[in-house]
């Protein structure tokens, strides 16, 4: 029977389902299952930030529990990887073959950059660089802006130099003219797509109705139920757009609207997508999760209000620098600030929160925290004193809580 309403907790347990949460973890991950995993994911965020781990290993780790990370480099950072880069949400690996979903997008950047008046300076002064590149590329093969780089072409800014090589590359890669083949010491690697991709890839490209069109499809399955700003930011597609897939694939019969209780705007849900009864599930989140990245949905379905605070001056900070949401069955039920400390082989919790109207299981967090540890190849987790659900977890892993710093503004 075809749902159409639900009450808030069932629209939280779709969303979790949709997103692979509440299945059996397996006793021994195997490759094929970090690639059926993404898979299911369909794109995976890419975060410089390496305070804890990077953020698209993190997804994984959610649903699955400890992995060889090696397993999904193997899928993302080679030449010849199945997956590649493309601004698909923010800077996102994807499958190869869903490339020629963003032509229409590469188009739309190149029109924008190209007729905007506000970008003909910066395009007037890398013209050159751009065809020198293309040239570099077509000799050498493909390259990471480094091996390009020289002091004199480094442009210095107040936060960081950004060169016109650099520059150069970026509307190269925003165009298609360059594709992505892997990385480097995490820097990304350029090359021309007839260097990685068939001959001719971008040929069967479909237009942008129709590659809008099967982007919400497949935003649909991954949200499993959400409102039009939700299907829309999934690959962060125009609300016009948006709304025509909505109604082509509401006529198809493969969304179906739905009133969700506490909802101002109208849902759609995926005709395929699952009521669950429950779900279990221990996870710590990366702050790119599907999950929690669009933030008014976050707050909507799990009513968790987040923000990143990497970004804030430390005083200012109210969770900590590396915050990751605490899910708990089909709850958001708090926070912690995690550290990697490599160097001292320990995973520090420098702050741990409950939400407010929640409770954090502490022994259930403290085990998973020890698994966590483990799969990062460190062995004690240590706690500061920090957060209104510190002492608690201190007490659930044995350890006595260190002092916190009055001044890093975590209160």
């Amino acid at each position: 029977m075809v749902r159409t309403t639900l009450s808030a907790a069932e629209a939280r347990r779709v969303a979790l389902a949709a997103q692979g949460f509440g299945r059996p973890r397996p006793d021994a991950v195997t490759a094929r299952a970090v690639s059926a995993t993404a898979a299911r994911l369909g794109l995976l965020q890419i975060d410089s930030v390496n305070v804890f781990e990077r953020s698209h290993y993190l997804p994984l780790f959610a649903r699955l529990g400890a992995y060889d990370k090696a397993a999904l480099d193997r899928i993302t950072l080679t030449q010849r990887s199945p997956w590649l880069e493309y601004w698909a949400h923010e800077a996102a690996f994807v499958p190869r073959d869903d490339l020629r979903l963003f032509r229409w997008r590469m188009d739309a950047y190149r029109e924008r950059d190209t007729t905007r008046p506000n970008r003909a300076a910066g395009l007037e002064r890398t013209a050159r660089v751009r065809g020198e590149l293309l040239a570099l590329l077509a000799a050498e093969g493909p390259l990471p802006a480094s091996a390009v780089e020289h002091e004199s072409n480094v442009r210095r800014g107040p936060w960081w130099g950004w060169s016109d090589v650099k520059h150069g590359l970026e509307q190269l890669f925003r165009w298609g003219d360059v594709v992505s083949a892997g990385r480097a010491g995490f820097e990304r690697v350029y090359a021309l797509p007839d260097q990685v991709l068939p001959t001719g890839f971008f040929a069967a490209a479909p237009d942008r109705p129709d590659a809008v069109r099967e982007l919400v499809r497949r935003s649909a399955r991954a949200v499993g139920v959400g409102t039009r700003a939700d299907l829309a930011d999934h690959h962060r597609l125009r609300s016009d757009d948006t709304a025509a897939a909505i109604a082509d694939l509401e006529d198809a019969g493969e969304l179906v609207p739905v009133s969700v209780a506490g909802w101002k705007d109208r849902a759609w849900m995926h005709v395929d997508a699952r009521v669950p009864r429950r779900i279990d599930s221990d996870a710590v989140l990366s702050p790119f999760d599907p999950v929690v990245w669009f933030r008014p949905r976050a707050e909507r379905v799990f009513g968790f209000h987040y923000r990143i605070e990497i970004y804030t001056p430390a005083p200012k900070r109210v969770f900590g620098y590396y915050v990751l949401p605490v899910l708990q069955d089909d709850a958001l039920v708090g926070r912690v600030d995690l550290k990697s400390d490599r160097q001292r082989g320990v995973l520090h919790v420098r702050t741990a929160w409950h939400e407010p109207g929640a409770v954090v299981d502490v022994e259930r967090l403290a085990a998973l925290l020890r698994r966590t540890a483990a799969w990062q190849g460190l062995g004690d987790v240590e706690v500061t004193d920090r957060g209104t659900a510190a002492a608690a977890l201190a007490g659930a892993l044995g350890v006595r809580p260190l002092p916190g710093d009055p001044t890093s503004g975590t209160a």
